[in-house]
């Protein structure tokens, strides 16, 4: 006894229940087709999207091979979304070239009403998931920005969380040049990101009249819109340029295009990325002020170090030297003069390292230092870790103001070696860097001399150490 077939409405039945439990829009399609295959015995079920860009899809089929072309009949039934028409259910092979009937016409209308209604709450699930994944991105964004974590590279946290947010092929930030132009100066991309570094629009390009008036653009292929003119605008299709704008301030453009022949941007995508865009502008601004505050806090402690050490330690360390001194001179100090004498001397060399680490501590620490005497503490701070130990560094004379920069140049270079040679030689535990101006030569010329002495093993005068001495005329 053989299983008599499901009546057709059972059928009907079951294919409403597949296509309206799903929420992915993908997996309603093709519920709708497989369904409209089953219902008719159709022997290809395809349903063809009216607008591919809107959802990324321009077909979607029931598996298996095409049929024979020939005289086979054709069955096509609209759906629609709402007011909008979604696409087209169109079936065909039928077995043995039999028509399609009124009844088969009838289910499927049926089932196409039922396809719109789940295709519109899969649209509506489908963007209140892209809304979620926005708003969680750009919080995201935001928690790192303002911690200590995401301060170090705070576009590069844009950029990528944007191009991943966005399905883009690359994420860039660009910046205005002195030109006028906009450069790029950040690039996220699976694909050589170095490379896009430094690509440059143009000044002139029609786009960046909006560009730097904070407006977003949106361009359909980068590769051939006449406004793109970077070097590497032949890789990207579709893209979006948002303004990262905060309290009226233009801080950059965030650029986020597709690969050439990607998918272009719907309307929600792109109102979504503005809006992220000026949230991530909003967090940039914050943490830029937050690192100020800092700073400033920073200096505001390194100020007032600076000012007690010259206010306290300094005059009571000379006060002492000046007691001391006048001890030496009275009489019947004989036996304790040479001891007096060296006490002295450690207290003016003390004197003189306390006036180095005061002037350290006026330098802004970010900024490079201008003068001689700011680059010489730089470069001995910067040898301490290859030494082992920091360099003792003493300042005699105006080095500032006397010594031009054509002569500080080759001083540094004299001092680099020095410190070189210095790192390079096994047990150093003591290093002294002293610069004099105005320093006599042998033959009475004024100029500037560099003095650096270090112990260590291996040297010309074993126990007593290396002396290197470098003088130039002013």
């Amino acid at each position: 006894m053989t299983a008599r077939p499901a009546p057709r409405l059972t059928r009907l039945l079951e294919a409403l229940l597949g296509v309206g439990t799903a929420l992915d829009l993908r997996a309603v399609l093709q519920h709708i087709v497989d369904g409209a295959a089953e219902l008719t015995g159709a022997g290809r079920a395809a349903l063809v999207v009216a607008d591919p860009g809107e959802s990324g899809l321009a077909e979607i089929r029931t598996p298996g091979p095409d049929p024979v072309p020939g005289a086979a009949p054709l069955l096509r039934v609209p759906i629609h979304v709402r007011d909008e028409e979604f696409g087209e259910l169109r079936l065909t092979g039928r077995p043995g070239a039999a028509p399609f009937t009124v009844e088969d016409e009838q289910l499927l209308r049926v089932l196409a009403a039922q396809a719109g209604v789940s295709i519109g709450n899969a649209r509506l699930y489908e963007t209140a998931r892209q809304r979620e994944r926005w708003i969680e991105g750009a919080a995201a964004v935001t928690t790192a920005l303002l911690t200590e974590e995401g301060a170090g590279d705070a576009l590069t946290t844009v950029a990528e969380r944007a191009r991943l947010l966005a399905g883009a092929s690359a994420g860039v930030i660009l910046h205005p040049t002195a030109e006028g132009g906009m450069a790029i100066v950040t690039a996220s991309s699976p694909d050589d990101p170095d490379g896009m570094l430094g690509a440059t629009i143009t000044p002139g390009s029609p786009v960046l009249e909006q560009l730097l008036g904070g407006e977003p653009v949106f361009i359909e292929d980068s590769a051939t819109d006449p406004r793109m003119t970077t070097h590497v605008r032949h890789r990207f299709g579709p893209s979006m340029m948002l303004p990262l704008q905060a309290g009226g301030r233009l801080i950059g453009t965030l650029a986020l295009p597709r690969r050439r022949g990607g998918r272009p941007y719907t309307d929600l995508e792109r109102l979504l990325a503005t809006q992220f865009a000026s949230q991530a502008a909003l967090a940039l601004a914050l943490a830029d002020a937050r690192r100020g505050r800092e700073r400033l806090a920073v200096y505001e402690d390194r100020d007032r170090i600076a000012r007690d050490l010259h206010d306290l330690v300094v005059q009571r360390l000379f006060a002492t030297g000046m007691m001391l001194e006048s001890t030496r001179r009275r009489p019947g100090a004989d036996d304790v003069r040479d001891i007096l004498g060296r006490a002295v001397d450690e207290l003016r060399s003390t004197v003189r390292e306390v006036r180095t680490t005061i002037f350290a501590l006026q330098q802004p620490p970010a900024d490079p230092p201008t003068g001689l005497r700011g680059r010489v503490l730089r470069e001995t701070a910067s040898a301490a870790a290859r030494l082992g130990v920091a360099p003792s560094t003493h300042f005699a004379g105006a080095v500032d103001t006397r010594v031009p920069d054509r002569v500080a140049d080759r001083l540094l270079t004299a001092l680099r070696d020095a410190l070189a040679d210095a790192s390079a030689r096994p047990g150093v535990s003591r290093v002294e860097v002293a610069v004099e101006t105005p320093a006599r030569s042998p033959e009475g010329r004024d100029g500037v001399r560099l003095r650096v002495v270090y112990d260590g093993e291996g040297g010309p005068e074993e126990g007593r150490g290396t002396t290197v001495t470098w003088w130039a005329p002013l």
